[in-house]
């Protein structure tokens, strides 16, 4: 498959992502379905943990069985389990520091004489909490899509067209979801999000599909996608926990879990697709 046609099939697969930024255009809906917006945002990106964490160990998984049977050493388990552990905790850790910073920002009187080195920290303090946890969500679903975006270009760079395609359509249909996933915070804002932040949290989180499959189409590395994954499972991870936090205030625990379980549902369906090409 040629270069372009590659790219093309990257851009298809990330541009779908924006299919669910309107829901985050919804002002002010009821407690009940603010509840379960959030929840099922939690489902989905549970969801993505498992399916992350998955991927991310398998050459772990090879180097170990490699070891066992005596067709490798420790070295490859060595090195594939210290990328799989920094970038697990350099993605949930660094979050949590991040929004330290950014708190501690906000509640400070603004003043003109920022630095230019603080003036995104400064940008980003004047969001709203839920624009911030969107934003978290997006930067880890990028990561995640950039996994997957290696995923296609490997496959279209070795010839396996049918499965290039496959894994295309089925990404579009799991950026689709995942779309919906980032937007789902910002329920509980009193003001919409502007089109504008929609466009760049949907370019944030699907572009990256685009840029992997460039990448995958030229080259391939286990570390460099054990990096990515664990990265983007960490940040999940650590939205997760703050998205639980807010469900666990607002209470209706059956909203909760009926949404959980709708979330886990649609990431559950949507890979379907995919392991069915081979994936």
């Amino acid at each position: 498959m040629s270069e372009g046609r590659t790219i093309l099939l990257g851009a298809i697969a990330g541009i779908t992502i924006l299919f669910g930024l309107p829901l985050g255009r919804i002002q002010r809906p009821m407690p009940a379905l603010r509840q379960f917006l959030n929840a099922v945002a939690i489902g989905i990106l549970v969801f993505l943990i498992w399916d992350v964490f998955t991927h991310a160990w398998e050459p772990i998984d090879v180097a170990l069985i490699n070891l066992h049977n005596d067709r490798g050493g420790l070295g490859p388990v060595l090195g594939y389990g210290a990328l799989f552990l920094a970038g697990m905790g350099v993605g949930l850790i660094s979050l949590a520091y991040c929004e330290r910073v950014i708190a501690a920002r906000r509640a400070r009187t603004k003043t003109a004489t920022a630095t230019v080195g603080a003036a995104g920290l400064t940008r980003l303090s004047r969001l709203s909490v839920s624009q911030q946890l969107s934003l978290m969500i997006a930067v880890g679903i990028g990561l995640h899509n950039f996994g997957e975006g290696l995923a296609i270009g490997t496959s279209a760079g070795r010839g396996e067209i049918s499965l290039a395609t496959v894994l295309v359509i089925g990404f579009a249909l799991h950026n689709g979801t995942e779309g919906f996933g980032i937007v789902a915070p910002l329920a509980n804002d009193e003001n919409r999000s502007s089109w504008a932040f929609l466009f760049t949290m949907g370019t944030i989180g699907g572009a990256p599909t685009f840029v992997g499959t460039i990448v995958g189409r030229r080259f391939t590395s286990d570390a460099l996608s054990v990096v990515f994954l664990t990265l983007a499972a960490g940040s999940i991870l650590y939205v997760v926990i703050q998205l639980v936090g807010i469900a666990h205030k607002a209470g209706r625990p059956q909203g909760l879990v009926w949404g959980v379980f709708t979330g886990l549902a649609l990431g559950f369906v949507t890979d379907m697709i995919v392991t069915v090409g081979g994936a």
